[in-house]
C-alpha cells in the first residue's frame, strides 16, 4: 500500500507515562503508523528544560520506548528514534530561530503555561523549545502531525515558521496539516476532576499500576459529580468527571447502563467506580503484560531505538544537506 507521506509525533521521557498519555497519544499515534510513514520520536532534549535527575534519563528514555511498544507500535512499520541521538534537530532549531520573530513565541500559551510551573527555571530552552519542537516535524518534511486541542498553537506557529524560511530562501518545507486526535481523549483530566493529568500534581493512573493501586486512587481519589452526596441522590453523569473515565474505558453498553442507573439514583458512585476500575484494568491488561516481555528483553528494545535512530538519522542528514544548500551554509563543502 502507498503511504500518504510522513509524519512527526513526539513523546518526552519525563517518567512514568500515565493513561492521559496513553489515551490523549500513543493509543491514537498507533494506527497511524499503517497509512503513513510514521517517525515516534523519545524527545529527550525537551525533557531537559525542566530540572531533572541526569542518572535516570536512561530508565526514562527505555520506559518511553517500552510503553510505544506495547501498545501497539511496530518497529517494522514505524521507526522509533531518540531526539538527541540525531544531531540535526538541534542544528535545524538554530537555522529555524533566525527566521522566528520574538513575539511568535512569547503567544505560544503552553509556553507560558510551563513558565507558571517552573518560575525558578525559565530557561532559554524552555522558551525556544517551540522552535526545536518545528525542527522536530520539519526536519523530516512532515505532511501532517496528530494534535490535540492544546497543541494546535504549536502547529500553527511550525506552519508560520515554515511560511517564513520558505519566504527567505525559496519554497521547500511543506506547510503540515492537522490530524486531529479524537475529541476528550486528547486532554484528559485527572483523578481531581480540574486539571489535566499529571505526573507532577499526582493525579494519574499510571499504565504499570496494578488492580489493587487503580481501585485505590479511583475510590478513594476519583471525583464524581459533586451536588451528589447520597446514593439515594439522583446523578448526572454529564459533569461527573468518572464517567468522562467510562467513555474511555467502558463500551457503549456499560456506559448507557451506568448514566441511566446513577440518574434514577439506582447506582451509588461507588457502584459506578467499580465498573469502571473492572474497564481500566482490562484495558490495561495486554499492555501490562507486553511491558513484562519488554523489560525481561531490554537488549532488543535498545536495538529498535538505535536502528529506528539510524533510519531517521539518514533522512534528517539529506534534509540538511538540502537546507544547507538553499541556506548558503555550503563554504566548506
Amino acid at each position: 500500500m502507498t503511504k500518504k507521506g510522513r509524519i512527526f509525533s513526539g513523546i518526552q521521557p519525563s517518567g512514568r507515562l500515565h493513561i492521559g498519555n496513553y489515551l490523549g497519544a500513543i493509543k491514537q499515534f498507533v494506527p497511524l503508523q499503517e497509512t503513513y510513514e510514521t517517525v515516534f520520536g523519545i524527545v529527550d532534549l525537551h525533557a531537559m528544560t525542566q530540572s531533572y535527575d541526569t542518572g535516570e534519563m536512561s530508565e526514562r528514555i527505555i520506559n518511553a520506548a517500552v510503553n510505544y511498544l506495547a501498545s501497539g507500535l511496530d518497529p517494522d512499520k514505524a521507526m522509533l528514534m531518540l531526539q538527541s541521538g540525531v544531531a540535526e534537530h538541534s542544528e535545524l532549531a538554530w537555522i529555524l530561530a533566525t527566521v522566528t520573530p520574538l513575539p511568535w513565541i512569547q503567544r505560544v500559551p503552553t509556553f507560558k503555561e510551563k513558565a507558571r510551573n517552573q518560575p525558578d527555571n525559565v530557561n532559554m530552552g524552555l522558551f525556544n523549545y517551540p522552535v526545536l519542537m518545528a525542527a522536530d516535524i520539519l526536519l523530516y518534511k512532515s505532511v501532517a502531525v496528530p494534535v490535540g486541542e492544546d497543541q494546535r498553537p504549536h502547529l500553527e506557529l511550525t506552519r508560520e515558521i515554515a511560511r517564513a524560511f520558505n519566504q527567505r530562501f525559496g519554497e521547500f518545507f511543506p506547510e503540515p496539516e492537522e490530524i486531529i486526535m479524537k475529541g476528550n481523549q486528547s486532554r484528559v483530566m485527572g483523578l481531581d476532576g480540574k486539571k489535566r493529568m499529571s505526573k507532577s500534581i499526582g493525579n494519574c493512573i499510571y499504565l504499570d499500576d496494578d488492580a489493587e493501586t487503580i481501585y485505590e486512587k479511583v475510590t478513594r481519589h476519583g471525583v464524581t459529580d459533586p451536588a451528589r452526596v447520597r446514593k439515594s441522590d439522583p446523578g448526572n453523569p454529564d459533569i461527573c468527571n468518572m464517567f468522562t473515565w467510562h467513555t474511555f474505558f467502558s463500551d457503549k453498553k456499560a456506559q448507557e447502563e451506568c448514566a441511566d442507573q446513577c440518574r434514577n439514583a439506582e447506582f451509588g458512585c461507588m457502584d459506578c467506580k467499580a465498573v469502571l476500575v473492572r474497564n481500566i484494568v482490562e484495558t490495561l491488561e495486554p499492555i501490562q503484560e507486553r511491558q513484562k516481555e519488554l523489560m525481561d528483553d531490554l537488549d532488543k528494545v535498545r536495538d529498535i531505538i538505535r536502528d529506528g535512530t539510524e533510519r531517521a538519522r539518514k533522512i534528517a542528514q539529506e534534509t540538511m544537506k538540502e537546507v544547507r544548500e538553499i541556506t548558503g551554509l555550503t563554504y566548506l563543502d
